[in-house]
């Protein structure tokens, strides 16, 4: 039985990237479902409530701090709750303290991090 401190949603179009992570945390007992666009991400979250959401920025149609900006303003309480990673490849200063601002608990660069590496930081929002 699992609960929902077990779901990830993550928000990726890169789908090397995506995938690849997706098996990690699947091996690690999660449960994992994806959306490649932040507007797919939007329409799945009014039928599941993710334990945390992983968000890339650069996206085809709205952006992630888009994305990001609509879950934090969301009419639910438990949509705005979700604790939010953003997983990108930006990584200068005014992108991560724009994330932040936003409302983002944490701001991975891609390059920097292995995918074990990114597990990890993951499993520490939700212990």
């Amino acid at each position: 039985m699992t609960n929902n401190r077990s779901k990830i949603l993550i928000i990726e179009d890169d789908k090397f990237l995506r995938d690849l992570i997706l098996r990690k945390l699947e091996d690690e007992g999660f449960i994992v479902s994806f959306a490649i666009t932040g507007e797919d991400a939007l329409e799945m979250l009014k039928q599941e409530t993710p334990a945390l959401i992983l968000l890339d920025i650069i996206l085809p149609g709205i952006n992630g701090f888009e994305v990001l900006k609509r879950l934090k303003s969301s009419e639910r309480e438990e949509i705005r709750a979700i604790p939010v990673v953003i997983l990108s490849n930006l990584g200068q200063a005014e992108d991560i303290e724009q994330g932040k601002k936003l409302g983002a608990v944490d701001f991975l660069i891609k390059v920097h991090l292995t995918p074990s590496e990114i597990i990890k930081r993951i499993e520490s929002f939700l212990k």
